[in-house]
């Protein structure tokens, strides 16, 4: 199993997306401290995922979202996530 997930830092105020086979353990090393984007912060949750049999389809669909680059619709996507799982 491969995920895709949004993290929200409220300390930076951002969103990062990317892309595991172990979520939690990626979650844990973006909350250390390290270089790169999600260094710059350690309050990093994770607001939205979604589940892939394959990396290949997990890196594409990673890919799609980052190439928004629109907040509002990064928003969107997590809010309807929401509104179909509300006791997540």
């Amino acid at each position: 199993m491969h995920f895709v997930y949004i993290l929200f830092s409220e300390i930076i105020n951002k969103f990062y997306i990317g892309h595991t086979s172990n979520l939690f353990e990626r979650l844990r090393k973006h909350n250390s401290n390290h270089k790169g984007f999600t260094g710059k912060a350690n309050d990093w949750k994770i607001m939205y995922q979604e589940i892939f049999e394959s990396k290949n389809d997990a890196s594409k669909r990673e890919r799609e979202i980052k190439g928004w680059k629109n907040r509002i619709k990064i928003e969107k996507l997590i809010e309807s996530d929401k509104s179909e799982h509300p006791d997540l």
